[in-house]
């Protein structure tokens, strides 16, 4: 693939608008496999995370899509998924933030009932193994963000529910976003605050492992809530 230079200006933005553009001309085709993370940050010469940040807003317009230990890939693309949705230029204030907050409750509150009902055995596999990964890795802030992602993620890949997961792989990737803008939150470098939600993801996990819907639904908003607390505190700074 391409590479151009980057300017310094909203760099996994324009990372992600270089990806896209080789994927709509037809340079990159549907199948084929992107470099890794690590290849792709040495090639812009930006950090990891910045990678990981155009990619996720790339799965979320639906031209990536990630296998599990593979890596990442172009998707066929339809003419609905190109530019949905469009939030990658929103300002990220308090107002936006609570708003994102508010539709991530109403979207996983009700995906925790879903996956409870519709969950399988590899399901559960998966919600332990980042269970196990956030547990290993309490107060390292970048594995703890991953891993919080990830449990979302499988959340609403557990519902088997396509539209769902898409519209959580969205407000996740904004998510990061308006936390990320706020340049003061360290909900996963303390290691009080990390381990509380890793008790409030093994909650959801133990309601969804035996099939409760309404425990899942009330450890869902419990977690959510303090979440929201955490937030508003530092964006009150």
């Amino acid at each position: 693939m391409e590479i151009q230079k980057i300017t310094p200006r909203k760099i996994s933005e324009a990372i992600a608008e270089q990806i896209k553009e080789q994927i709509v001309s037809g340079t990159l085709k549907p199948g084929d496999k992107l470099p890794s993370t690590k290849e792709l940050s040495e090639s812009y010469q930006v950090g990891r995370s910045t990678i990981r940040e155009a990619l996720s807003a790339l799965k979320a317009m639906g031209l990536v899509e990630s296998h599990q230990g593979e890596g990442s890939y172009v998707r066929s693309i339809e003419s609905q998924d190109v530019d949905l949705p469009e939030f990658n230029s929103l300002l990220m204030s308090r107002d936006t933030v609570m708003e994102l907050i508010e539709a991530r409750q109403a979207l996983e509150v009700s995906n925790a009932a879903l996956a409870a009902e519709k969950r399988t055995e590899d399901d559960l596999r998966r919600f332990e193994a980042v269970l196990k990964r956030m547990e290993e890795h309490l107060g390292d802030e970048e594995e703890g963000e991953r891993a919080d992602i990830e449990f979302h993620l499988v959340l609403a890949q557990a519902t088997h529910n396509s539209i769902m997961a898409r519209m959580v792989e969205s407000i996740s990737t904004q998510m990061q976003t308006a936390i990320r803008e706020t340049r003061r939150l360290q909900m996963y470098a303390n290691r009080t605050v990390s381990r509380q939600l890793l008790q409030e993801h093994q909650a959801v996990y133990e309601a969804i492992k035996r099939q409760d819907t309404t425990a899942a639904q009330d450890e869902m908003r419990r977690h959510l809530f303090h979440v929201e607390q955490v937030l508003i505190r530092y964006l009150k700074k």
